[in-house]
């Protein structure tokens, strides 16, 4: 297990609006979040495409401004870019030439070489990918890909990992195994973590809250908490329900389409 930084965790979102202008007039993606989510937690944000739900978590990680409202990490304005906070990408992003240890090392500037290289050792072996650190890119699966780009994102030791669809692109049985990943390195780690996906079984088999957006503007509608124990089974009675309880968010009697009497 690697060591952690004494980094304070705890997010808060007060108030969060966010639009973008157009030629005529302007969009509004995010109107009124409120969220708080605390040290170790693991929550999903489910919502349908153009919610504004990657904005949300682009917001969080400083990669987007020019909106109202307070977002904070550890009591600390959010006012950019940090180290406290790591995020992965639906594509894994990592640089071609370099060798797999050569990226996940990328943003471990300003330490000592001998440094380095035990943590970039203790985060490939966090990852299970410790036989492939002279492989390049192109040499690997897409989930190995992936879980490069989560050791890439692990270690500056962040407080907070924002995970954007990091599972999206990959085919069904592969998703399912990362998802048993990040969950075994949550569970290592016990670093705060927020998945963005608008895979509802993923975010119920992953967090401990599901937070449901609605469409645009993108709002908080339910906050749905998941007490079921991990590992967590996918066909049991009380997983299926939760499923149920998210779709009806999502399709509402008025809202269900095909729903007419025939």
């Amino acid at each position: 297990m690697c060591a952690h930084l004494s980094h304070q965790s705890n997010l808060v979102i007060e108030g969060l609006h966010k639009s973008f202008p157009t030629r005529d007039s302007e969009v509004v993606a995010l109107k009124e979040i409120n969220l708080t989510i605390g040290e170790g937690e693991f929550v999903a944000i489910v919502g349908a495409s153009g919610c504004g739900k990657s904005t949300l978590l682009r917001i969080v990680a400083g990669l987007e401004n020019g909106y109202d409202g307070a977002v904070s990490l550890g009591n600390r304005p959010i006012a950019g870019p940090g180290l406290d906070r790591g995020m992965v990408f639906q594509e894994h992003r990592l640089l071609p030439w370099l060798t797999v240890e050569e990226n996940v090392a990328f943003g471990l500037n300003g330490r000592a070489n001998g440094e380095r290289e035990r943590i970039v050792r203790e985060h490939l072996a966090l990852v299970g990918l410790s036989d492939f650190a002279k492989a390049h890119p192109h040499q690997l699966s897409g989930g190995m890909a992936q879980r490069v780009a989560i050791a890439r994102s692990l270690v500056n030791q962040p407080g907070l990992l924002l995970l954007d669809e990091p599972f999206g692109a990959l085919d069904a049985l592969t998703r399912i195994q990362m998802q048993q990943e990040i969950l075994r390195i949550w569970e290592a780690e016990r670093t705060t973590m927020v998945l963005v996906t608008h895979d509802i079984d993923e975010a119920l088999y992953l967090g401990d809250r599901v937070v449901v957006m609605s469409s645009r503007p993108g709002t908080v509608k339910r906050i749905i908490h998941v007490s079921l124990p991990r590992p967590r089974d996918r066909s049991s009675y009380e997983f299926v329900q939760l499923r149920k309880e998210i779709y009806a968010e999502f399709f509402s009697e008025a809202e269900k389409p095909f729903a007419y009497a025939i």
